[in-house]
Parts: C-alpha cells; sequence; structure tokens
C-alpha cells in the first residue's frame, strides 16, 4: 500500500509531466539507473552513519559556514566561484532562462526519483546526527543537491570545455558538503552523482535544448573574449 506522502508525490508528477520543457518525469528509467539504497538495519547503513558522525565530531566553523552556503547555491554561485562573477542572470537571460526550464524538468525527476524508495534521512535514523543546515522530512536517496549539481557539471562544461575539471570539482565539493552537513548518505550523493550526470547526457541528446544551448553559448562568447583580452 502506497503512503500518503508517495500519493501525494505522484499527483505532482503527473501534472508535472504534462509541463516537461525537454524531459518528462519518466524520461529516465531511475529504477534501472540506480540501485536500492541500503537497507535501514543494514551494516552499510550502519557504516554510513558512523561515517557522517565522525565528520560532524570534526566539524569546523568554516566547514558549517561554507555547507550553508552549499545549501543555498544556485546556478549562478555555483558556476561564479569556476568562471567569474560575470556569470550572472542580469548578464545571461538566456541563459539563465534555459536552466531554468532545465531545473524544472530537473526537479520532477528528482521528486519521482525520491518516490521511489522513501529512505529516511540520516537525523531521523540516528539521533547523533545534528545536521549543520536546516533540511525537510523529503526522502533522502538520491539527493538532490547531488542530482543538480552534477548535472550543472555536465551541462556546463559544454559551454565551457577549458573549465571542465574546475566544474566537476566544484560539483564533488557540494556533494561532499552534503555529507559535512550531515543531511545525506554517502550513497545519496554517490546516486545524485550518477542520475544528475544521466539527466544531463539525456539533455543533450535534445534537440530544443541544443539549440538553446547555442543561444546560450553565444551570450556568453562576449564575456569570454572580454575576459581573455
Amino acid at each position: 500500500m502506497k503512503s500518503f506522502f508517495t500519493l501525494i508525490l505522484f499527483a505532482a508528477l503527473t501534472l508535472a509531466a504534462h509541463a516537461a520543457h525537454f524531459l518528462p518525469a519518466d524520461a529516465i528509467d531511475v529504477a534501472k539507473l540506480l540501485p536500492p539504497p541500503p537497507a535501514r538495519d543494514s551494516l552499510v547503513q550502519q557504516s554510513e552513519l558512523s561515517v557522517l558522525f565522525a565528520l560532524q565530531q570534526n566539524r569546523t566553523p568554516e566547514q558549517i559556514k561554507r555547507a550553508l552556503h552549499i545549501q543555498e547555491e544556485n546556478l549562478f554561485t555555483f558556476t561564479g566561484e569556476v568562471v567569474g562573477p560575470w556569470f550572472t542572470p542580469q548578464n545571461l537571460p538566456k541563459t539563465a532562462a534555459l536552466f531554468k526550464e532545465a531545473g524544472d524538468d530537473f526537479y520532477a525527476i528528482n521528486r519521482a526519483s525520491k518516490a521511489l524508495w522513501n529512505r529516511s534521512r540520516p537525523p531521523f535514523v540516528d539521533p547523533r546526527i545534528k545536521p549543520a543546515v536546516e533540511f525537510s522530512d523529503s526522502p533522502s536517496y538520491p539527493s538532490g543537491h547531488g542530482i543538480q549539481c552534477s548535472m550543472w557539471a555536465v551541462l556546463l562544461s559544454e559551454l565551457f570545455p577549458e573549465y571542465k575539471t574546475a566544474l566537476h570539482a566544484r560539483a564533488a565539493d557540494t556533494r561532499w558538503y552534503r555529507l559535512i552537513a550531515g543531511a545525506h548518505y554517502p550513497t545519496d550523493v554517490e546516486a545524485g552523482r550518477i542520475l544528475g550526470e544521466a539527466i544531463a547526457n539525456a539533455l543533450l541528446k535534445d534537440k530544443n535544448f541544443r539549440l538553446r544551448l547555442e543561444e546560450a553559448r553565444q551570450e556568453i562568447a562576449p564575456f569570454l573574449q572580454k575576459k581573455a583580452a
């Protein structure tokens, strides 16, 4: 029998599927792509909780500050750290619009994937875990931040191939700080990486998305030229 939470998610996803810009919520077979998360009473999950508790015990004020920043990150704060402060929605309205639409599709897929397993977040399983950030009672697996940053890294690498390594490192930083924050298990963020990269690759196969991406590339070009001058 489905939980009330799952039924609500299913209803929301049914509506979201009709509003997809590039990818419907069922565009990726998430159950085939990702393994199920470790069982609640498994040794693997207990080991993951031990890792999170150890990170918590050694958490510094600087790490907490970074975790709070990661919690609220968006495309422009994420990318600006790598390519420069000129990367703003004011400078790049077409780019902002494209990634907003891709983000809408990501969000629907994210909710669908979480509903599959409905994994409880670490603080609800182990009272020792004290998150450094605010968190909801939404399912933990896969990590939404992990999906989003990984999707960004792949798509932005198409626009900034010279920054590919740095963009993927920045995404890894997001995933790491979700562990330091105590908001996710290691398997959550790894599943997020896999799904985020799959979403990005599916978007890159969409003809309309590729056309819009080329418009974004042309919008960005003058800023790159100015930076190189």
